[in-house]
């Protein structure tokens, strides 16, 4: 079985890649980051009796794009939450290769609305901007963080469209624990 990333065309499969890699390292780096930060807290607040001033500000902001990232990642591979039983309950190759598509369909319509919704949420934001929405301490606008959940939301989005070209093409692609065989994809065909 192929990776989705080979399968697709490679004007769009190779950015992928590449921004695959980016995700991985915001994934690495914000767990790295939220890890020593929460020890920092516990070290400075109980060890020496102080406070690191609005950490909470600036973590949210890596949390967020961490958390996206990972869904990214998760999307990518097939590993996002999924509560589709149908595919364990339907034996038959021909209504497992129907379901599957009217499961990407709905997949890609429900992320492509979010990523619209996400267009709006930066559209107004970027709107308002000598007046930007900021932390109380830090400043740090809301739009740092309004990015992420839009550029998650994209890539979600890409890799949705990318497993319904592929499960209408007719290829055989990794798709999280839910590994159908050769005929199940060309059930259609029976």
């Amino acid at each position: 079985m192929a990776n989705i990333t080979e399968v697709i065309p490679k004007a769009v499969g190779v950015p992928l890649l590449g921004s695959l890699r980016v995700m991985r390292w915001i994934v690495i780096f914000s767990g790295f980051l939220m890890s020593f930060t929460f020890f920092a807290v516990v070290i400075i607040r109980y060890g020496f009796g102080g406070d690191l001033f609005a950490y909470e500000e600036w973590l949210l902001a890596v949390c967020f794009w961490g958390f996206f990232a990972g869904a990214v990642l998760a999307s990518e591979r097939g590993h996002h939450i999924n509560a589709d039983i149908l595919g364990i309950v339907i034996k038959n190759p021909r209504l497992r290769w129907w379901r599957r598509l009217i499961v990407l369909t709905i997949e890609f319509l429900v992320t492509a609305a979010i990523l619209y919704w996400g267009y709006l949420m930066l559209a107004e934001e970027i709107g308002k901007y000598p007046i930007w929405k900021t932390t109380p301490a830090l400043k740090i606008p809301y739009f740092a963080w309004r990015l992420s959940i839009f550029l998650g939301f994209f890539f979600m989005t890409i890799f949705a469209a990318a497993y319904l070209y592929a499960h209408i093409r007719g290829y055989d692609v990794e798709f999280g624990d839910d590994f159908e065989t050769e005929e199940t994809n060309k059930g259609a065909d029976k």
